[in-house]
């Protein structure tokens, strides 16, 4: 699945994009456990333009990511900007790649992810989405 996507947005970036096109639509590509515990974007203020569809599962890639993609309401070739992200941006290169393969997008990977990588204290949470202030809530 791997090859090209549209490009890599900072999550300020990511959060105007989602916010001023009607069109485009954030998907968070973490666990379900991840969700519950750290905390998901808050996209009311983009007319709840946000959909939750894990890249992985506790057993492995998730084998219907696409189909779950699909379900969103997005289609292959419709044009419609996807923007993908996970804990620090990993695993939404592999969405967005994914996406694009199967003629969604443009998709787009949000850099630093909800939460970042680990700091030189041990910790996440410098980095990303919820340390630039950005809408999020408690799932």
């Amino acid at each position: 699945m791997a090859g090209p996507y549209a490009g890599d947005l900072t999550p300020q970036q990511a959060w105007d994009l989602v916010a001023s096109d009607e069109r485009a639509l954030l998907v968070d590509v973490r666990t379900e456990a991840e969700w519950q515990q750290i905390g998901v974007p808050d996209a009311a203020d983009a007319g709840e333009r946000a959909a939750f569809v894990q890249w992985l599962t506790p057993a492995g890639p998730n084998p219907t990511f696409l189909d779950e993609l699909a379900a969103t309401g997005l289609e292959p070739g419709d044009g419609r900007p996807v923007v993908f992200l996970c804990r620090s941006g990993v695993r939404s290169v592999a969405a967005a790649q994914a996406a694009t393969a199967a003629g969604y997008g443009p998709a787009y990977n949000v850099l630093r992810g909800f939460e970042g990588d680990v700091g030189p204290d041990g910790q996440r949470g410098h980095w990303g989405w919820r340390a630039e202030g950005l809408p999020w809530r408690q799932a």
